[in-house]
């Protein structure tokens, strides 16, 4: 027999056992103190009402920094250039700027539908440019990339003019107020909260998103990577916005607060910022991602640019292009 377990202190085998458990968890505790934690899930947003909730959530507690964080983008154009250098793992984003991703080699996720554009997307104009033929041979501000340049697309049709017959002059939405007040340009293809400060400047209306249903719609989406290794963070993000949201509904005061100095206008006018859109719920997201409306939608908006030259090449595989699991009430 083995000294080990003679004599009258002899440890039994369990107890043995348990001690050199214990001695090896101490031993490895340094180890696994070294190991970096999973780095968080960043996101880019710009300013627009859409992507709003996801800051009413933050400023509220509602969305772990350590786990998912929000960047503060100036622009589109600067979301997806961080997102193809993997500055990002995720961005609000509308359905167009996923294709164009797609079609440049970023495998982008479409985890929740953040708002459907109904009258929220717009081209204003100087007077006396009443109607949209009037554009012809004027300078357009049109951001390149972004879902200004398939509104404009559609506006030129309705008025039966082409891209030639308009000068279009790169903006971004941060910079378009401030070339307009310059009188750089005689319209611009813009949003709220932009398009209601373009109003009080004496800009109106010439064409908007109510005339092409369903073709503007801004989405959540995030890299299959990100999909992939960090499930627990995108629940999280698609949480927060439904949270948001229910702020938004309760009227929760900070939230408001948090809302409206994002979107540069009163808190008693922030209901005015959220004009032309519609916020689709939970139900709503399953309809679109589930059932494949999202898809049929994503497929006709690659044909159409496709066809104006407004993607490099076809982006494929838009069978993988919605991932559903992720919202309330999934599987």
């Amino acid at each position: 027999m083995s000294t080990l377990s003679s004599g009258p202190n002899a440890l039994s085998g369990p107890r043995r056992r348990a001690l050199l458990r214990a001695g090896l968890s101490a031993a490895l505790a340094p180890l696994a103190a070294c190991t970096p934690p999973q780095p968080a899930l960043r996101v880019g947003v710009i300013v627009f009402p859409g992507y709003e909730p996801l800051i009413a959530a933050r400023e509220v507690g509602r969305l772990d920094p350590q786990r998912v964080r929000l960047v503060e983008m100036r622009s589109s154009t600067d979301t997806q250039q961080a997102l193809g250098v993997q500055h990002l793992e995720g961005a609000g984003m509308t359905l167009d700027e996923v294709l164009a991703a797609r079609a440049d080699g970023l495998d982008l996720r479409v985890v929740a539908v953040l708002d459907e554009s109904v009258g929220a997307d717009v081209v204003m104009a100087r007077a006396p440019l009443r109607r949209p033929q009037d554009v012809a041979g004027r300078r357009v501000g049109v951001e390149a990339g972004a879902v200004s340049a398939v509104m404009l697309d559609a506006m030129l049709q309705h008025a039966g003019l082409g891209a030639a017959d308009v000068i279009k002059v790169p903006i971004t939405q941060a910079t378009a107020v401030r070339m307009w007040n310059e009188r750089q340009l005689d319209a611009v293809v813009t949003c709220e909260p932009f398009a209601s400060a373009l109003a009080q400047r004496g800009a109106v209306r010439l064409f908007d998103s109510q005339a092409v249903p369903g073709r503007i719609v801004d989405v959540l989406a995030v890299t299959a990577d990100a999909v992939a290794q960090q499930p627990d963070a995108v629940r999280q993000l698609v949480a927060a916005h439904f949270e948001g949201l229910r702020l938004m509904q309760a009227q929760d005061p900070q939230a408001t607060a948090a809302m409206a100095a994002r979107l540069r206008v009163p808190p008693a006018e922030l209901p005015a910022a959220f004009r032309g859109l519609q916020l689709p719920d939970a139900a709503r997201n399953h309809a679109l991602l589930d059932g494949g409306t999202l898809r049929q939608s994503a497929e006709a908006l690659r044909t159409l640019m496709l066809a104006q030259g407004l993607l490099p090449r076809d982006p494929g595989g838009l069978e993988a292009l919605t991932d559903a699991r992720f919202l309330p009430g999934a599987a």
